[in-house]
């Protein structure tokens, strides 16, 4: 949770030395996380009202920089088969939903377990941009931002490598 107070008070700043920061951060996610970045803009591209857009991009890079921050020599790029490969899951899941709507635990539940803190501080600024602009804002928009926050959650979660010392050693040798 540390990582995210320190990364919510570096975007929060407001003077030129925090957007030159801000500026370098977001070329250094784009050259480290390319197909991620990729996938991001696209959405962030799209027609998105304001409110929806400035969530994007805020939670968008929060979410990089924490992983950075708390990873960075153990966080691997994003692959655009992983990439896939999280959305896949992800739209499964949905669909899972839609034919059984009393399923019990929804995919952000799930991530939730797993990354308590980043999904806690996500959806602390959708409800506080919500509550914010409760007339004016585009709610199926800012739904697709959650998505892909959700998204690149999954993704820079399954791109950090295990320490060395994970796991036990495994013959190569497969018993019966």
């Amino acid at each position: 949770m540390r990582a995210l107070s320190e990364v919510e008070e570096q975007l929060a700043e407001d003077d030129e030395e925090a957007r030159k920061r801000l500026d370098e951060a977001f070329a250094r996610f784009e050259q480290t996380q390319g197909a991620l970045a990729d996938r991001i803009g696209q959405v962030l591209g799209g027609p998105l009202d304001e409110t929806a857009l400035a969530l994007g991009y805020f939670l968008t890079l929060a979410v990089w920089l924490a992983f950075n921050n708390v990873f960075h020599d153990e966080l691997n790029e994003v692959t655009a088969v992983a990439l896939a490969g999280v959305e896949e899951s992800l739209k499964l899941d949905e669909q899972l939903r839609m034919a059984d709507p009393a399923e019990a635990v929804d995919s952000d539940d799930v991530i939730a377990m797993e990354q308590p803190d980043v999904l806690a501080f996500v959806h602390e600024h959708i409800d506080a941009a919500l509550e914010a602009n409760a007339n004016e804002v585009e709610v199926d928009d800012v739904h697709e931002i959650y998505r892909i926050v959700l998204i690149e959650i999954l993704a820079l979660s399954y791109a950090v490598r295990p320490p060395a010392n994970w796991g036990i050693q495994m013959s190569t040798e497969f018993t019966a």
